[in-house]
């Protein structure tokens, strides 16, 4: 049976939520969709991930606008993908700011997965022509930075390569409120397709070890207490490690990409098969594990053309 690429057949609109998890702190999440952070502080704002075009990131805008008229200082890429940062334009900020692994990846890729990702997911980038093109940081750091919003520190850090080489989480250390990016997911099936497999698991635990009582993750609901915030961390923690296992015993038996896609979902359909976006990531997941399991240790870049014939090769044949 032929399946509908990708997410190009889910087509529903989502109900919104615009959570406040503490003093200044707000989660603006959709049912699955990419979430998108909001820190408030005494002199201005943060954004974290910004949707995928300035026409949809209206939405997240007025909601900040119903709550504060604070300057939007700060857009914070959690890391590099099209559809958590080709909306900044709507927040007209000050400055945005990503880790240097996160810069050199829009260097290398950035236009690339713009196409692709438009491809993959049509709903999430409603008024694509809005976009005035790539976004580009102004404030490129290594290891950890803190920003002060005004009797709120902020603190910006890369814990390790996982869901990308950039990676970079924002911590409420006063609060203990964390912004995990697509690190963490709860509910929604991780995208592995530019991951590092092997390393995810070690940076889940130098989150874990933060001990969170309050997380925002890439998708799923915003979590309130330090058990779901902790479940969370876990489950992604397991999903990542039995993609790689399996995708990692099926080439050590010699078997073909197709052949691990088709373990790999056996193992897993039974535990994740429910989760958010599950058929739509499975064949990119699979195809970049079976690459790290091979030895590339970096990830292919994916365009659309790459996209229709893994896509194909895997679930058409």
């Amino acid at each position: 049976m032929t399946k509908t690429f990708a997410s190009t057949g889910d087509l529903g609109d989502k109900n919104i939520t615009f959570a406040k998890l503490g003093e200044g702190a707000y989660a603006y999440t959709a049912e699955g969709d990419p979430n998108t952070g909001v820190i408030i502080g005494d002199d201005g704002v943060m954004v974290i991930d910004t949707q995928a075009t300035p026409f949809m990131a209206q939405d997240v805008v007025k909601r900040i606008r119903e709550i504060t008229d604070k300057p939007i200082k700060y857009i914070l890429m959690s890391h590099y993908h099209a559809v958590r940062v080709l909306g900044a334009a709507a927040y007209e900020a000050e400055n945005i700011i990503a880790s240097r692994a996160t810069y050199e990846m829009i260097v290398e890729r950035g236009q690339f997965d713009y196409d692709s990702e438009l491809g993959r997911f049509p709903r999430l980038f409603q008024g694509a022509e809005t976009i005035p093109g790539l976004t580009w940081p102004s404030i490129v750091f290594d290891g950890k930075i803190t920003i002060d919003l005004g009797n709120c520190p902020v603190e910006i850090w890369s814990p390790g390569r996982g869901h990308t080489q950039g990676d970079t989480v924002a911590w409420l250390p006063e609060q203990k409120i964390l912004y995990a990016g697509d690190l963490v997911e709860f509910g929604a099936t991780p995208y592995t397709g530019d991951a590092h497999l092997r390393d995810w698991p070690a940076t889940l635990d130098a989150l874990r070890a933060l001990k969170p009582q309050k997380l925002v993750p890439g998708r799923g609901d915003a979590l309130d207490t330090p058990e779901l915030c902790e479940t969370a961390m876990a489950e992604t923690q397991a999903f990542i490690t039995d993609l790689y296992e399996s995708a990692k015993e099926a080439r050590e038996a010699g078997k073909d990409l197709k052949e691990a896609f088709d373990l790999c979902k056996e193992r897993m359909d039974p535990k994740y098969g429910d989760w958010v976006i599950y058929e739509h990531c499975m064949p990119f997941d699979v195809s970049r594990a079976y690459d790290e399991a091979g030895g590339m240790e970096r990830p292919q870049i994916w365009t659309d053309e790459r996209d229709q014939e893994m896509w194909s090769k895997l679930n058409n044949a």
